[in-house]
């Protein structure tokens, strides 16, 4: 089993216990936009404490790691945590909501859609919204730099200027949250919509 495979697998099993979730980042981009084929797939979770019980059942021992002590200490101390597939090695990291206050209005209005797994595979999933995962990809740069974040995000941008996006992007929304962050981000955002424009306008 693939890391993408078990992912899909963690996915599938939280619907069925009805646990609360959203995919976030590049993956959950890949329906807006986004095209590169490395990617993380990141889960914000809003579970109770029986969804621990139910979820940990799904992903018996020996064979899995999710022990249902620990996603409760996990979800109680505001951490993150994971299930991990031992004998393939793969892992799912799941992060409580209550630690990331930030993603409670993205999560109010995630999103159910059918998702790509980038082999051609398709699953339905609850995912943010694309003014969301680029709120979260602007954050992200703030605070590393990397160069994967502000291309997805023009990506995105020139997809939805497109006229090839379900969801539009709120640029006036984006833009506070971007100023909120520092000017760099600001400018980054700026230059990013100036260009996506350009791009579109080529074609």
């Amino acid at each position: 089993m693939s890391q993408i495979e078990f992912y899909i697998r963690v996915v599938k099993a939280l619907d069925e216990i009805a646990a609360p979730y959203m995919i976030v980042g590049a993956f959950a981009g890949l329906s807006f936009g986004i095209t590169r084929s490395t990617y993380d797939v990141d889960l914000i979770v809003d579970l109770k404490s029986y969804h621990a019980d139910l979820l940990s059942a799904r992903f018996p021992l020996p064979r899995y790691y999710a022990d249902p002590d620990m996603i409760r200490d996990s979800m109680q101390q505001k951490v993150m945590f994971n299930l991990i597939d031992t004998k393939e090695g793969a892992k799912a990291d799941m992060v409580p909501l209550s630690r990331e206050p930030e993603y409670r209005l993205a999560f109010s209005r995630r999103i159910r859609r059918l998702v790509n797994d980038g082999a051609g595979n398709t699953f339905e999933a609850w995912i943010a919204q694309p003014t969301d995962i680029i709120i979260g990809k602007l954050e992200a740069w703030t605070e590393g730099r990397s160069t994967k974040h502000s291309a997805d995000i023009l990506q995105m941008l020139v997809f939805d200027f497109g006229g090839f996006s379900t969801h539009q992007i709120d640029l006036d929304h984006v833009t506070r949250q971007a100023t909120r962050l520092d000017i760099d981000t600001l400018t980054l955002w700026q230059d990013l919509v100036e260009r996506a424009k350009r791009d579109v306008q080529k074609r």
